[in-house]
């Protein structure tokens, strides 16, 4: 008789790690629409609203600005250029989470 409260178990507990584990700054952040700051390996950074996520850190995200740096390049022997802070708009994006490093919530 007790199968069915087994099956429901992880579940529950699954939800319950969303809303109190390091999960829970992207839950906040869809519950409350607000931005975050997430770092990502190839030195981006990305700064949006989070629509979907799952434990994977796999994320559906919304007006995003994505931010990098380029270090331009020069003619033969001469030194680098100086870096140039670049960024673009992007409306709609899925983020893979193996590409996530941190996420910041309300960066001001």
């Amino acid at each position: 008789m007790s199968r069915p409260m087994e099956e429901d178990a992880p579940v529950k507990n699954e939800e319950e790690e969303f809303n109190t584990g390091p999960l829970s700054v992207l839950m906040m952040s869809v519950k409350n629409n607000t931005q975050v700051l997430i770092n990502c390996r190839n030195n981006r950074k990305l700064l949006g609203r989070v629509r979907a996520f799952d434990r994977h850190c796999n994320m559906v995200l919304e007006n995003v600005r994505e931010m990098w740096t380029e270090v331009p390049k020069t003619g033969k022997g001469k030194k680098k250029g100086q870096p140039v802070n670049k960024d673009r708009f992007i409306s709609k994006m899925f983020l893979r989470g193996d590409s996530v490093i941190i996420v910041l919530r309300n960066p001001k």
